[in-house]
C-alpha cells in the first residue's frame, strides 16, 4: 500500500505513535527523516537504519520556528526534497480550563498548532517542485467535542482548519492534506497512568461502542492509507480512528433505549 520511494518527514518520531508510523514506513522500504525534541530519536534512527533504509534524524523542538526552519534544511540537504510529512508530535498537561495558565497555553498552541505549520511550511517549496504531496496531521477527537485539555483541544481544533486551508490552497500542486483523529490511544503514557490507576482503562472504554480504546498500530495505518495512492482522491479530510467515541455517546444510548434494563 504505501509507495517505498517516499521520503516521508515525521515529528514526534520517537513517541508512542510516531514509532509506529516509522516502523510502518521503513517496512514498506520509505526514506525517513526524523524530528524529535527528545534525543532519543537519534537512537531509533540508528535502529531503523538496521532494517536496510536511508535514515536521518534531528533533533528539534517544532514550536521554535528557528529549529524547524535548520532541522529541514539540514534534512533535505542531506535525503531531498520530501514528498511526505506526518505532523504526529503533540502534547497535553493541562486538563480544564482552571488549570490552564497563561504560559500553559501558549506553550499548548506553540508546540500542537504553530509547530505543524512550521513544518509544513518548511516541506512545501520542495513538494510544489516535486508536483505531489502528502501530508497527514495527526489531529484528535478533542478538536471536535468538548473532551477536557482545553489549551489541547483549541490548538488540535486549529490543525482541522490547517489542514482544509493546505488542502484548499496546494491541491493545484498535486499536495493533498488530511487530518486523523485519534481517541485515547494505548501510549506509554497510558501504561503509565494504569499502573497507578488500575482500573482507569476500564472506566474509559465504557464510552466507546467497540469497548476498547485504540491502538497505536491503527492509528499508523490509518496515516499509511492517507499518504497512499489509494487515497489519491482524499485531501481536505477529517478522519477519526477513535473506536467509535464521535459517532455519538453509547452510554446515553444505551440510557434512552433502555438497552442495559
Amino acid at each position: 500500500m504505501i509507495d517505498g520511494n517516499r521520503c516521508v518527514a515525521v515529528t514526534g518520531a520517537a513517541g508512542g505513535i510516531g514509532g509506529h508510523i516509522c516502523r510502518l514506513f521503513a517496512d514498506a522500504g520509505a526514506t525517513l527523516a526524523l524530528i524529535d525534541r527528545k534525543p532519543e530519536v537519534e537512537s531509533f534512527a540508528e535502529e531503523l537504519r538496521g532494517r536496510g533504509i536511508e535514515v536521518s534524524a534531528a533533533v528539534a523542538d517544532i514550536a521554535d520556528a528557528s529549529a524547524v526552519e535548520e532541522a529541514f534544511e539540514e534534512l533535505q540537504h542531506l535525503l531531498g526534497p520530501m514528498d511526505t510529512l506526518v505532523n504526529n508530535a503533540g502534547f497535553s498537561y493541562q486538563p480544564t480550563f482552571t488549570k490552564t495558565s497563561a504560559e500553559g497555553w501558549a506553550d499548548h498552541i506553540s508546540g500542537n498548532l504553530n509547530g505543524a505549520y512550521y513544518c509544513a511550511k518548511a516541506v512545501l517549496p520542495g513538494m510544489i517542485e516535486l508536483g505531489r504531496g502528502a501530508i497527514v496531521t495527526i489531529a484528535s477527537v478533542n478538536g471536535i467535542a468538548a473532551l477536557g485539555d482545553p489549551a489541547y483541544s483549541a490548538a488540535k481544533s486549529g490543525l482541522l482548519a490547517l489542514t482544509r486551508s493546505l488542502a484548499q490552497e496546494y491541491g493545484r500542486y498535486g499536495i493533498r492534506a488530511n487530518a486523523v483523529l485519534p481517541g485515547t490511544v494505548r501510549s506509554p503514557i497510558w501504561d503509565q497512568r494504569q499502573r497507578k490507576q488500575p482500573e482507569v482503562l476500564a472506566r474509559l472504554e465504557r464510552w466507546y461502542p467497540l469497548g476498547r480504546i485504540v491502538e497505536p498500530g491503527e492509528v499508523a495505518s490509518a496515516v499509511a492509507f492517507l499518504v497512499s495512492d489509494s487515497a489519491s482522491a482524499i485531501t481536505g479530510a477529517l478522519i477519526p480512528v477513535d473506536c467509535g467515541l464521535s459517532s455519538g455517546n453509547i452510554i446515553m444510548t444505551r440510557e434512552l433505549t433502555l438497552e442495559d434494563i
